[in-house]
């Protein structure tokens, strides 16, 4: 009998406050609010079925009915709180730092699955009375990890970052793996498809893969989407929770890939992209509703699904006891296997870091299983299809080795983090701890001594209060071991981080008073991460590499030059051209505004010398950035111009928001009067952020007039010319042709330096001058090469063009010859003969004798 819809409301209604009173008593009694939802769950599944087997009372009855009648199944399961649990999983993941360990998560989520399978399958099958597919398929549905216990008690407790990262990026895409490989072991039970090996691989990397890209692109689109929204954070909120459910389904239902897959990539891509396509109040938001939905929905999930273990478990045997024993050994040993024999071998193939002993160790007890198991073992009992025996086997081993996993596993972990001292700061982390804390302490004991003062408070009250804070200052100060315990290596290292993550916070300011546009915000962002990531793993070299890296074209703008160039299509250049000026231009201002932190909280925390250290790197960066900056700044005067005055005005707003937000804070503007000034605000906004026009064509004529060796063309040519020349941008170490190539342009140089390497001699060439023009006028393969070692502009003029130009002006030719001439460098003069010099300069004189070229035998 199904309960109504008010019994179910009001079931849910309790279990809410059921979960809600867990929390703080989890935290009492130093628990997992995981496993005590467990507990709870089962103990209110067992009750109610007492409650209906038992004739002492019916009072409760009709609440015990309700319970165990409750309108849930795998479906509801695997189809409501699987996209959403697997998607904010994935959207809480610092899609970066996951990277940099790609190589043991994808160990842990797929090859350590497949192990467990085939090693709990094959322990099984000689006893279990049942047929090795429905073995593997029960390997398959225990291999799953649950990581909500695991990482709330790291989270808890202070467990080490890259430990968490693994655990979550493990239990992220081993759900999917485990679930292809039990859906794959399913449909040859039932008989849907033949059990070929081949083809079961075959299917489960097309699904995988398939669920990736179907994830990533729907993402995608779905950010695409967004501006149309006009930054309603409601709107935006409701857009991403239909994201999961639609690629889930479309991915499960239709497409035959991986929906948990497709969920997982696309909460990766919105954690990844998010931070520049929201908004930063909007982004907040979002994860702020994102993990209240996800608390809801994992406990009533664990609540509901241990509700059913007693139903599972009925028929147990002793028989059972000893099955449930093989799998948790079987599933042990496969583990540590993976641990401990793979893992090891990919630090020796330098495909990741090292995985500390203490880490496999903690992974290896962490493994536990919840409420996806359970599900999955759910759908078997459910599907008519799949033979009795097959059922029970299932149900009762799934849901003896999940409890088994809970209580004892669940119960010890933060024991066995404790033991193994993961939950305490590195030296170098607690010595940097005790520096901040020590310089913080000490301002605010002076910041409290003058505010005491000035609000009048008692002497007594002012002293004892500041000599409490002075002696914290003391305590931290005696247990300073900064200077020795961290090196110099190190504080460079953590300056240029902290240099990193401070630009990364201004450029999430600026995007917030909507001063960046969404693609370039993205660009910086991912460049300030990669400066922080090169940081920590290369030091000073990799944080110069990651820097230079961001002055370099991108292969889109690449691709928009060639279109530009081929085919005289300039719109993708403009837009390119538009987001280089911008990212260059914001990039100076943060760099800029970077060295009041520098003086005011980098230097009292890692010293003098240090920061001088860091600032002479961070200065190298600042060169190449002017010396990009100022090539485009004198080729679009007007556009640099109007971008700086967009920028400061929106500055403008921003402090006048602050402003607005003082007075109201004051009490002295009321709540419809500040509401009417941020309105106004919002509509000057909008008229600032508007996209500039950039035109890329912009003072042709008159850049080509300022070459020497246009000089005296007529007006048309030099109409013609500026029709005919397409624009080129370069990087300092670009090469713009090579020897042996063929001879297809002429390049004359408008912004820049180039350097020209002939018959054995570099020239350097500035702004007027020209190169490859040599191989055309006497036509051939390249003899020399040329190399950009600066930010040039250069225009570009093809063969033909130039052909047809030297037929209209042959005089243009003659007068590019002579320039080209009057650049080479004067022939050596040869050596005078050897005089015998003094004893003293004996030495010099000898060496330049031997080092002078000698006369060729015969030769008179």
């Amino acid at each position: 009998m199904l309960t109504t819809l008010p019994n179910t409301l009001l079931a849910i209604a309790m279990l809410l406050i059921v979960v809600s009173a867990i929390q703080p008593l989890a935290g009492r009694l130093m628990l997992s609010s995981t496993v005590l939802l467990a507990v709870v769950g089962v103990l209110l599944g067992g009750g109610a079925t007492l409650l209906l087997n038992t004739s002492h009372t019916s009072a409760l009855d009709e609440a015990a009915n309700t319970l165990l009648h409750f309108p849930i199944n795998a479906e509801v399961f695997l189809f409501i709180f699987l996209p959403l649990l697997v998607f904010h999983g994935a959207l809480s993941i610092d899609v970066r730092r996951l990277a940099r360990d790609a190589a043991p998560v994808l160990v842990l989520a797929v090859v350590a699955v497949l192990v467990t399978t085939a090693a709990i399958g094959f322990a099984l099958a000689p006893i279990a009375g049942v047929p090795l597919t429905a073995c593997l398929m029960l390997g398959a549905i225990v291999a799953t990890t649950d990581p909500s216990a695991v990482v709330g008690i790291f989270r808890e407790i202070g467990a080490n970052s890259r430990l968490t990262r693994l655990v979550e990026g493990e239990s992220l895409l081993n759900d999917a793996a485990a679930i292809s490989i039990f859906t794959i072991f399913l449909a040859q039970l039932t008989g849907q498809h033949p059990g070929d090996p081949m083809a079961a691989v075959v299917t489960f990397v097309l699904s995988f893969i398939g669920g990736l890209a179907v994830g990533f692109i729907l993402a995608r689109m779905m950010l695409g989407v967004l501006p149309l929204l006009g930054g309603n954070r409601t709107a935006e909120m409701t857009l991403t929770l239909a994201l999961p459910y639609v690629t889930y389904i479309l991915c499960d239902e239709f497409l035959g890939f991986s929906g948990v897959v497709a969920a997982a990539a696309a909460g990766l891509t919105v954690s990844a992209v998010g931070p520049s396509t929201f908004r930063p109040q909007s982004w907040q938001f979002l994860q702020d509703v994102w993990a209240q939905l996800s608390f809801w929905a994992s406990s009533l999930v664990f609540v509901l699904a241990s509700m059913l273990v007693p139903r599972l478990m009925l028929g147990m045997e002793q028989h059972d006891l000893l099955l449930i024993g093989i799998v948790i050994l079987a599933a042990m040993a496969a583990r540590a296997a993976v641990l401990f024999g793979l893992m090891p071998l990919l630090a020796m193939a330098r495909l990741s870091q090292r995985v500390p002993i203490p880490f496999k160790v903690t992974i290896l007890w962490g493994g536990m299983r919840g409420a996806i198991t359970l599900a999955l073992a759910l759908s078997v009992t459910e599907n008519g299809a799949v033979p009795s025996s097959v059922q029970q086997f299932v149900a009762i081993v799934a849901t003896g080795y999940v409890l088994s996993t809970l209580l004892v596993n669940g119960t010890t972990l933060r024991f066995l983090v404790h033991f193994l001292k993961l939950d305490r700061l590195s030296p170098a982390d607690q010595a940097l701890r005790n520096q901040v804390v020590a310089i913080g302490l000490g301002e605010v004991r002076d910041k409290l001594r003058g505010t005491a003062a000035e609000l009048g408070f008692s002497a007594p009250a002012r002293a004892h209060v500041v000599e409490l804070y002075e002696r914290r200052v003391r305590v931290e100060t005696a247990a300073n071991t900064f200077d020795t315990a961290i090196s110099d290596r190190e504080r460079v290292i953590l300056g240029l981080i902290t240099f990193a993550s401070q630009e990364r916070s201004l450029l999430l300011e600026m995007f917030q008073d909507q001063g960046l546009s969404r693609r370039v915000m993205e660009n910086l962002l991912w460049n300030a991460e990669s400066m922080i990531d090169g940081a920590r793993s290369e030091g000073r070299l990799g944080y110069i590499q990651a820097a230079r890296r961001r002055l370099q074209p991108s292969l889109r703008f690449h691709l928009a030059q060639w279109l530009h160039r081929k085919f005289r299509i300039d719109t993708p250049l403009m837009h390119c051209m538009a987001e280089r000026f911008e990212m260059l231009l914001l990039t100076h201002l943060v760099a800029l505004s970077m060295q009041r932190f520098v003086r005011r909280r980098m230097e009292p925390v890692l010293g003098t010398r240090v920061t001088e250290v860091v600032s002479d790197i961070v200065a190298r960066r600042e060169d190449l950035l002017a010396d990009a900056m100022e090539t485009l700044r004198l080729q679009y005067p007007g556009y640099a111009e109007a971008l700086e005055t967009r920028i400061l005005r929106q500055i403008g707003l921003r402090l006048e928001a602050e402003e607005y937000a003082t007075l109201k804070h004051e009490s002295l503007v009321g709540e419809e009067l500040y509401d009417e000034l941020i309105r106004g605000l919002e509509t000057l906004r909008r008229q600032v952020s508007r996209p500039l026009q950039f035109n890329i064509q912009l003072g042709l004529d008159k850049r080509i007039e300022e070459f020497p060796a246009f000089a005296g063309l007529q007006d048309a040519l030099l109409h013609d010319l500026a029709m005919s020349v397409t624009s080129r941008f370069t990087v300092p170490g670009e090469w713009i042709y090579r020897r042996r190539q063929p001879s297809r342009s002429v390049y004359f140089i408008s912004r820049g330096e180039v350097e020209l390497q002939q018959d054995g001699h570099s020239i350097l060439l500035t702004h007027g001058d020209f190169v490859g023009e040599a191989e055309l006028l006497h036509p051939g393969r390249r003899r020399s090469r040329a190399k950009a070692t600066s930010f040039c502009h250069l225009l570009e003029l093809s063969a033909a063009d130039f052909q047809r130009l030297l037929l209209d002006a042959p005089e243009l030719g003659r007068r590019m010859e002579r320039i080209s001439e009057s650049r080479q460098p004067e022939p050596e003069e040869p050596a005078p003969p050897a005089v015998e010099p003094p004893a003293a300069g004996l030495r010099l004189v000898g060496f330049e004798a031997a080092a002078a070229p000698q006369p060729e035998a015969g030769r008179g």
